[in-house]
């Protein structure tokens, strides 16, 4: 379990090479349109998570240090690589995938792909704004997958007149409470300074390093 537990984003990126190919031969044509759209969603969202933690990485250290402010056992506090895989994992995956297996629930679609569309708040503008940066990991697949994939899937169901206003109602206030639900929530409940798993050096520093030392020694 260790082994997953600091390495789930590299899973992830296979994962998402093994998709690639199965939506290439066979998705496309066995799959519905909004089944294939909405999977597109979830591949996005696993090159969000490995652009985080993997390449270029330093999400840990951004959010520890810049975003939460915290000073004091950082690779650890408040979020930790434990409830990072607990986040990342074992609830964002099941909360992309039943949108996948239930295509008809429309209001469902419209939280799943805005999900990804509302982390433009932090990674657009918090996170820079902290860093005094113009990117920090997560924004390149915020700006350049999810918004195109968000957007496309709103304008089929408008044009196909899938959905209803109660849809796009829930779908607007749903994808806002995922911010709470999948990744705030979690990582306030589970926060620990004596975790028994921090990040490594390695996963901790890496992406814009100097400007969160910089602010971690201020």
């Amino acid at each position: 379990m260790n082994f997953y537990r600091y390495n789930w984003y590299y899973i992830g990126g296979i994962l998402f090479v093994a998709l690639s190919y199965f939506m290439g031969f066979w998705g496309v044509h066995i799959m519905s349109h909004i089944q294939v759209i909405l999977t597109f969603s979830f591949m996005a969202m696993l090159v969000h998570q490995f652009e985080e933690y993997g390449i270029p990485g330093g999400f840990p250290s951004i959010f520890n240090v810049a975003f939460s402010g915290q000073k004091k056992d950082v690779n650890r506090y408040p979020l930790n690589e434990n409830t990072a895989m607990i986040n990342n994992v074992f609830m964002t995956y099941p909360f992309y995938i039943l949108a996948i297996i239930f295509p008809g629930a429309i209001w469902y679609g419209l939280i799943q792909v805005g999900q990804g569309m509302v982390q433009i708040l932090n990674h657009g503008i918090w996170n820079n704004k902290k860093l005094k940066t113009w990117y920090n990991p997560g924004l390149a697949s915020v700006v350049l997958l999810h918004w195109p994939i968000g957007i496309y899937y709103i304008w089929y169901v408008a044009t196909n007149h899938l959905a209803s206003t109660g849809d796009y109602i829930i779908g607007f206030i749903g994808a806002w409470l995922t911010m709470l639900v999948l990744w705030l929530g979690p990582v306030t409940l589970l926060k620990n300074r004596n975790s028994k798993y921090p990040f490594t050096e390695r996963q901790m520093y890496k992406y814009a390093a100097d400007k969160v030392k910089k602010i971690l020694h201020s």
